[in-house]
């Protein structure tokens, strides 16, 4: 009966040990998963916030120099002086903001993705470059997936960089002046706006 009694207690022993064990593991799972899920997390936000930034550091060629060879439209929906809402998003402070026409004309804008010549990040579906911009391009629109060389220079490291074309749109584009919804800064001659992220000011 006595060693019946310890091989009783032996095993009740034996049992709370693995229960214990079991709950530790489980324990270490749980708190595994949930460090894992705060760090996925943490990777998001900084990615949003990198990319944010990245578009707010963009530095804008605002000359209102215009590439040779471009033709003013002849019969643009807005015309110079027009004032206007943007509906584009090419970058922060943009979407919404009011802004003001300087130059209306007719040419084929293309959405690219290219590959900064200063040594930036790739630039993936910039909006606009237009056929005027690009190297040895002619006067027929380019195809989508055709790679060419970039002469615009809205940004740094765009001038001489290799792109491939997204999109393609004959259409009217516009040069304009408009006020950052974000800093209320003056953004001058942004270079380009086509007619379709453009409408206009209601009246009260």
């Amino acid at each position: 009966m006595k060693q019946r009694k310890l091989l009783m207690s032996f095993f009740s022993l034996s049992a709370t040990v693995l229960l214990a064990a079991c709950s530790t593991q489980t324990s270490t799972e749980e708190a595994s998963v949930e460090v894992e899920s705060v760090s996925m997390e943490s990777m998001a936000e900084e990615s949003s916030v990198s990319s944010s930034e990245g578009m707010g550091d963009m530095v804008h060629d605002d000359s209102g120099v215009i590439p040779e060879g471009l033709m003013e439209a002849e019969n643009p929906t807005y015309k110079v002086g027009d004032s206007v809402i943007m509906q584009a998003g090419h970058m922060e402070g943009m979407e919404g903001a009011e802004a003001t026409i300087i130059g209306a004309f007719d040419t084929v804008a293309y959405e690219v993705s290219y590959d900064p010549t200063n040594g930036d990040p790739r630039v993936e579906n910039h909006q606009w470059v237009i056929q005027e911009e690009i190297m040895d391009a002619g006067t027929d629109p380019l195809g989508v997936g055709s790679e060419v060389m970039l002469e615009a220079e809205h940004t740094e490291g765009m001038s001489g960089a290799t792109a491939t074309i997204d999109v393609a749109e004959t259409t009217t584009v516009y040069m304009v002046d408009y006020i950052d919804t974000v800093t209320g800064e003056t953004i001058k001659n942004h270079k380009w706006v086509t007619e379709s992220e453009l409408s206009p000011i209601e009246e009260p």
